[in-house]
């Protein structure tokens, strides 16, 4: 199955195992519980679905690459105890609790989280002498002689063979106690998250003409040649910080991140052209609403790779406006049912102490944000939203308008409509960009391939689909429902 597919069924299993009956118990009991085995080929997002996972459901994660640790560090150490036996004193060999089942109770006393995910990547690549406690672990829960603690649930990963000669196959009498997921990659899938999590347009349109080369793990005689989900990810975030520094991703970077030589220079190539296209075809101008007919004409006769990757250009302007609406509404609902609760506040028992009243609602905002932060369920998107929230309240407080008869309300609510223009005018850009980017395609393409692709793209993108869901397009409902987009866009790429 596909990543996503198995993110679902991990979800649901761990939903499973943490229901409990009337009295407290979990409705699976622990013994019952099933490790999460997941298998599937190096670099195609194990570990960011866990983490995933954890925040969604709302619950810890500790994860651990168990290559990296000894026999001594999975299991602990041996020490002797005394213990009286019929009467008699003996010696016994006892362990101390191992790092792992530590950090489990570490967690839980850090974050305040009872429940969670023990995550134990690389579980099929132990060495010789840590096998039998990997597999003592999948079937009975335990490091040596400490279990892993109730509501604690294990998901072990692991590669195929075929990409890892340290692979160690399990038994049949393993296997018949874990719960067996296979994972394949599939770009259509990672499509989605990466304009959710907003990899760079140019590694997505290159994608699309050469899905083929969103992973490719090849042997020859210069060794193993590859490129993964996780390197097309990485190989995205340097470029966008080489151009907020004004740098140039060239072949040499590339190669770095996307460890197939060939791929590595196709991609660099199509970069490259996407530099010059945005230049020749003044992309600028044309979202701004003026497209040159020499333009249109130049593009109508053009090659079909560049007509893709001008398409790919004004598809990653409307994105930008569709996330940065999206960003600002999230930020919007935040902040609102504060400002509702201040409104009332200061018009009524606080109205003569304003500064103090939004100082305390400040330090009640900060307190929320470190308790999200200590249970370690805080996400970057969401930190952000607090600390622009925090912005918003402490320069309410130290506006001197407060001061005057009718200062308070007057301060949260200018300010409000403040934030408030700052989203009308976001909806309003991405509503024009998406306008001027059916104008532009229309009239360089009628009713062409190109304007399926186009669609192709808005639908797989949530940001895309929920600005839709408030902005009445008629041409995107007219395109949709007379192109039968998704079976064409299939053919178009097929033929690519």
């Amino acid at each position: 199955m596909n990543i996503k597919r198995a993110k679902e069924e991990i979800i649901d299993t761990i939903q499973s195992y943490l229901l409990k009956d009337e009295y407290g118990e979990y409705v699976i009991p622990t013994v019952h519980q099933r490790p999460v085995l997941l298998l599937g080929a190096p670099g195609i997002g194990k570990t960011q679905i866990m983490e995933q996972i954890a925040e969604e459901c709302g619950i810890g994660l500790v994860s651990y690459t168990i290559t990296h640790h000894t026999r001594q560090s999975a299991i602990g150490l041996p020490f002797i105890v005394k213990e009286n036996y019929g009467g008699r004193e003996y010696s016994v060999t006892s362990y101390t609790m191992s790092e792992i089942v530590a950090s489990v109770y570490q967690k839980m006393e850090r974050t305040g989280l009872k429940e969670g995910i023990l995550f134990i990547d690389e579980i099929n690549c132990v060495s010789e002498t840590l096998a039998p406690a990997m597999l003592r672990f999948l079937q009975y829960k335990s490091f040596g002689n400490q279990e892993i603690p109730e509501g604690w649930i294990i998901v072990a990963a692991g590669n195929p063979p075929e990409y890892n000669k340290s692979v160690r196959d399990f038994d049949v009498v393993t296997l018949d106690r874990v719960k067996k997921i296979e994972v394949e990659p599939q770009f259509e899938v990672w499509k989605e998250y990466a304009y959710q999590t907003g990899v760079h347009q140019a590694v997505i349109s290159y994608l699309n003409t050469k899905p083929l080369n969103f992973y490719k793990m090849e042997t020859t005689v210069d060794g193993r040649l590859f490129a993964t989900p996780r390197g097309w990810e990485d190989l995205s975030r340097i470029i966008k910080v080489y151009e907020k520094l004004g740098k140039r991703v060239d072949r040499e970077v590339v190669v770095q991140y996307i460890q197939h030589p060939e791929i590595a220079v196709d991609f660099a190539d199509y970069l490259e052209l996407s530099r010059r296209y945005e230049t020749d075809y003044r992309i600028d101008e044309i979202m701004s609403g003026n497209i040159p007919d020499v333009l249109v004409k130049k593009l109508a006769h053009a090659s079909f790779d560049e007509r893709l990757g001008v398409l790919g250009l004004v598809t990653a302007r409307c994105m930008n406006g569709f996330r940065a609406f999206c960003e600002e509404e999230d930020f919007l609902k935040r902040l609102h049912p504060l400002l509702l609760e201040a409104k009332a506040a200061l018009t009524g028992a606080f109205s003569g102490q304003p500064r103090e009243y939004l100082k305390e609602l400040l330090a009640g905002v900060r307190e929320e944000k470190a308790r999200a932060k200590r249970a370690e369920l805080l996400t970057r998107p969401q930190e952000a939203i607090y600390r622009r929230v925090e912005a918003f309240l402490e320069d309410a407080s130290l506006d001197e308008r407060l001061s005057e008869p009718d200062g308070p309300f007057a301060v949260v609510q200018s300010r409000f409509g403040e934030v408030n223009a700052e989203y009308s005018g976001l909806y309003d850009e991405a509503a024009l960009n998406l306008e001027r980017a059916f104008d532009f395609l229309e009239a360089a393409f009628g009713s062409g391939q190109e304007i399926v692709l186009f669609l192709t793209e808005i639908n797989v993108n949530r940001d895309s689909l929920r600005f839709l869901g408030q902005y009445e397009c008629d041409r995107y409902y007219r395109y949709n429902e007379s192109l039968l987009f998704e079976e064409r866009s299939r053919e178009i790429l097929e033929r690519l």
